[in-house]
C-alpha cells in the first residue's frame, strides 16, 4: 500500500503546457502515473503529447475525465488562485509545486482548502512518490524502489539523497513525501507520520526536517505518543548563524526552538534515532528494523 497516492490516482496537471509543467508532465507519463488530463486556460481542447487532453478550467477537467488529484506548476502570482480552483472543483488531494507563493496568499488559501475537505501537500514541495504506484510532482522516479519505509521530509534535495541512499542499501519505500518549507504548508509531518502510522505496508519511517520553527518537536512528540511504528530523523541546518534564512522560507532560526540542536535533542527526547549525517540514516534505521523485530 501507500499514502496519499497509488495506482487508481488519476491525474490532473494545471500548468501543462509551460515549461516546467510540460517537462515533468511528460516525466510522470513515462513512470507509469495515470495522467488523465491537463488544464492550461485558453488551450482548450488541444492535447498535450497526443495523449491528454486539455481544458480551461479544473471543473470541465474533472466532470470529463474524473481527475482525483492535481499538481500545480503555475508561477507565483497565480498559484493561489490555481489552488482554490482546485479545490473548489471536488478535488481531494492537490499538490502544490510552486515556490515562491506568498504568505499572504496562503492565508487565505489554507483555510478555503481545509473548508472543501480537500487535502493540499505544499506550496514550495517536490511532490510525492510511491514506488512502482505513481509519481505526483518532481521526485526522480529512478532513485526509488518498492519496499517497507516510509519517508517525510521539508527538504527537497535531500528526500533525493535519503532515498537514494536507502535504494542504494537495498531498502525501499512505500510513499516519500516532501511537505516543503514554507511559513505556512498543507500537509505538516504529523499528517504524514499518521498516515504511514495507519498504513499496512508501511513498517518503519525516515523524518528529515530543517532549522526554523517548531514542528520537529512536536512531530517528536506525536511519534512518542502515537506511533508504535520505528522513526529515525535527521536536522538539516546543523551549522546553519542564527538570523540567517537557510534554504526555505521558513528555514531560519529565531531563539532557541528553532535551532537544529534543539531538535535533534527532542527527538532523542522522544525515542526517535537521529543522524548526524544524511548517510547515517541508513544504519540508523536497519537497527530501528532490527530492533522492532
Amino acid at each position: 500500500m501507500s499514502i496519499f497516492i497509488d495506482k487508481n490516482t488519476r491525474l490532473l496537471i494545471q500548468g501543462i503546457t509551460g515549461r516546467d509543467g510540460s517537462f515533468h508532465a511528460k516525466q510522470m507519463m513515462e513512470y507509469g502515473t495515470q495522467v488523465v488530463a491537463g488544464v492550461t486556460p485558453g488551450k482548450g481542447g488541444q492535447k498535450f503529447e497526443n495523449k491528454v487532453p486539455i481544458f480551461n478550467t479544473v471543473a470541465q477537467a474533472v466532470k470529463e475525465t474524473g481527475a482525483n488529484a492535481t499538481v500545480i506548476y503555475v508561477p507565483p502570482p497565480f498559484a493561489a488562485d490555481a489552488i482554490m480552483e482546485a479545490a473548489d472543483a471536488g478535488i481531494p488531494f492537490i499538490v502544490a509545486i510552486t515556490e515562491g507563493v506568498p504568505v499572504l496568499d496562503m492565508t487565505r488559501v489554507y483555510p478555503f482548502v481545509k473548508e472543501r475537505g480537500a487535502r493540499l501537500l505544499g506550496p514550495n514541495c517536490p511532490g510525492l512518490i510511491s514506488p512502482g504506484a505513481s509519481n505526483v510532482g518532481i521526485i526522480p522516479g529512478r532513485i526509488c524502489t518498492p519496499g517497507p519505509v516510509g519517508l517525510v521530509s521539508r527538504s527537497g534535495t535531500l528526500t533525493y539523497e535519503v532515498v537514494y541512499q536507502l535504494t542504494r542499501a537495498g531498502i525501499g519505500q512505500t510513499t516519500c513525501v516532501g511537505i516543503g518549507g514554507d511559513p505556512i504548508n498543507g500537509t505538516n509531518f504529523i499528517d504524514c507520520l499518521a498516515a504511514f502510522e495507519r498504513d499496512s505496508a508501511t513498517t518503519a519511517v525516515v523524518m528529515i526536517g530543517e532549522i526554523g520553527g517548531t514542528d520537529e518537536q512536536e512531530a517528536a512528540r506525536f511519534i512518542k505518543d502515537k506511533m508504535k511504528k520505528p522513526v529515525v530523523g535527521f536536522i538539516a541546518g546543523q551549522t546553519a548563524p542564527p538570523g540567517r534564512r537557510m534554504g526555505h522560507a521558513g528555514a531560519i532560526i529565531s531563539g532557541s526552538a528553532g535551532t537544529a540542536a534543539e531538535k535533534m535533542q527532542a527527538f532523542q527526547e522522544n525515542g526517535v534515532g537521529v543522524a548526524k549525517r544524511p548517510i547515517d540514516v541508513v544504519d540508523l534505521l536497519k537497527r530501528a528494523m532490527r530492533q522492532e523485530r
